[in-house]
């Protein structure tokens, strides 16, 4: 199966993600709008990190540069050593296929499409058997709860549910990173906070790499450490005392 080669380091443990003075600036001149003006940042293994800030704070351009969908101006990205801008469009889809994970408001289930089903369509990319996908989805099903529903479409389950197949399908592929923007925006505060418990799990039980776009100051509670953006630039990082 083809990936992509990742930096190995002997002496220190590579950040799963690092910013090095990134730019994203759009236009010109009198037109010129700086999203991000110079971030430095690293996330490193194992971390649930929290992303707030007010509309164009930039919250949204680090994270679709995190997920490889939009590229700096200047400055470098880099996942667990690689420069994302020097490897090929191909190996940024790669990237995208073999180690990120992806939960969004909004769930992006197909609606008349079984939760299994749902599971199964990122496997197939990776052309992964149909014995093992229809394995590794039951997996993940069970992991966030939802065994017995694999038969379910998504018009038949609730926010919640549906928003917990969601995060089955950014998990069955084994992420490296999850980037999970506004998963909680849908939902009502207890339904919230059931999302929040399961992703905290999975971060504190399975070592996984979570980054997280809030506007809620509970919701961003929930992880272990908080990025306030302001204007292009991270104004504040504090460490949280976790709830969950």
């Amino acid at each position: 199966m083809a990936s992509v080669a990742l930096a190995a380091n002997s002496t220190a443990p590579l950040p799963v993600a690092a910013f090095e003075r990134v730019y994203k600036i759009y236009g010109r001149g009198d037109t010129e709008v700086r999203a991000l003006d110079g971030v430095s940042l690293e996330i490193a293994d194992g971390a649930f990190v929290a992303v707030m800030g007010p509309s164009g704070s930039g919250k949204s351009t680090a994270m679709n540069i995190l997920g490889c969908l939009d590229q700096p101006t200047a400055g470098a990205y880099k996942f667990k050593g690689v420069d994302v801008a020097k490897i090929s469009r191909d190996q940024r889809a790669l990237l995208r296929r073999h180690y990120l994970g992806f939960v969004f408001q909004g769930f992006n289930l197909l609606a008349r499409t079984s939760a299994l089903e749902n599971l199964e369509l990122p496997l197939i990319y990776r052309r992964v058997p149909k014995a093992t996908r229809r394995e590794l989805a039951m997996e993940a099903l069970e992991i966030v709860g939802l065994k017995g529903r694999e038969h379910h479409t998504a018009a038949e389950l609730s926010g919640g549910q549906q928003q917990r197949v969601a995060i089955a399908r950014a998990i069955v592929t084994k992420p490296t990173l999850l980037l999970a923007d506004e998963p909680t925006g849908n939902l009502d505060s207890a339904r919230s906070h059931e999302i929040m418990q399961l992703l905290t799990r999975l971060n504190r039980e399975r070592g996984l790499t979570i980054v997280l776009v809030t506007h809620e100051e509970d919701i961003a509670a929930f992880a272990g450490r908080r990025l306030d953006f302001r204007d292009g630039h991270i104004v504040r990082q504090i460490e949280t005392p976790r709830a969950g």
